[in-house]
């Protein structure tokens, strides 16, 4: 059977299609699809993650420094205070208030604008002043909670014996008391006020 010119050229013609399809094909793909963890990072938003925040966890992250600087004074530790205060200064100044209403920004912003001066003076002093701020950061953090909400199951406790006897709360993910403001002086002084989540 002898094919015809024509057919030949249609044939070559259909072939030349779908190599040139494919092709196209492919670069979408590869327009579609990351080159490098770099561009993964740029197109999923998170080239703030480096510090821990996303728009979704910024309280979380808040958080979870907050109980590391706790475990740092329940263990007498001023230096590593000093560091997660740092790392506080950090998070409270790239928390991202814009998915609440104006109220609740007004609020978040006088409560991030303190909590965020206590935990500088934690990154710079000595152990009994950075508990001092810790007491006004955790009424902070509390407040901070109360507008943003957490996923964390959380212990909101209280020291009466701290500050003359004035009291003070904290916030731990533990049942167990384990007291920042005595440390080992008066490690299990303290009470659990109330269950957040």
């Amino acid at each position: 059977m002898r094919i015809s010119r024509s057919s030949k050229i249609f044939f070559l013609f259909l072939l030349t299609l779908i190599i040139i399809s494919c092709k196209d094909e492919k670069k979408e793909e590869e327009i579609n699809t990351p080159a490098s963890s770099e561009l993964k990072v740029e197109e999923d938003g998170e080239n703030i993650e480096e510090a821990g925040i996303t728009e979704e966890n910024a309280s979380d992250a808040i958080i979870e420094n907050y109980l590391k600087l706790k475990n740092a004074l329940v263990a007498d530790n001023q230096e590593e205070a000093a560091n997660i205060g740092k790392l506080l200064v950090a998070n409270f100044e790239e928390f991202e208030k814009s998915g609440y209403t104006s109220e609740e920004q007004k609020e978040l912003t006088d409560i991030i604008e303190d909590a965020r001066e206590h935990a500088e003076h934690i990154s710079e002093s000595p152990i009994d002043h950075q508990r001092e701020h810790f007491d006004i950061l955790s009424k902070d953090v509390i407040d901070l909670i109360a507008i943003t909400g957490t996923g964390k199951k959380l212990y909101q406790n209280f020291c009466p014996m701290y500050n003359n006897n004035k009291g003070a709360q904290w916030l731990s993910s533990a049942k167990e008391i384990r007291n920042p403001y005595f440390g080992s002086k008066m490690m299990d002084c303290g009470e659990i006020q109330k269950e957040i989540n």
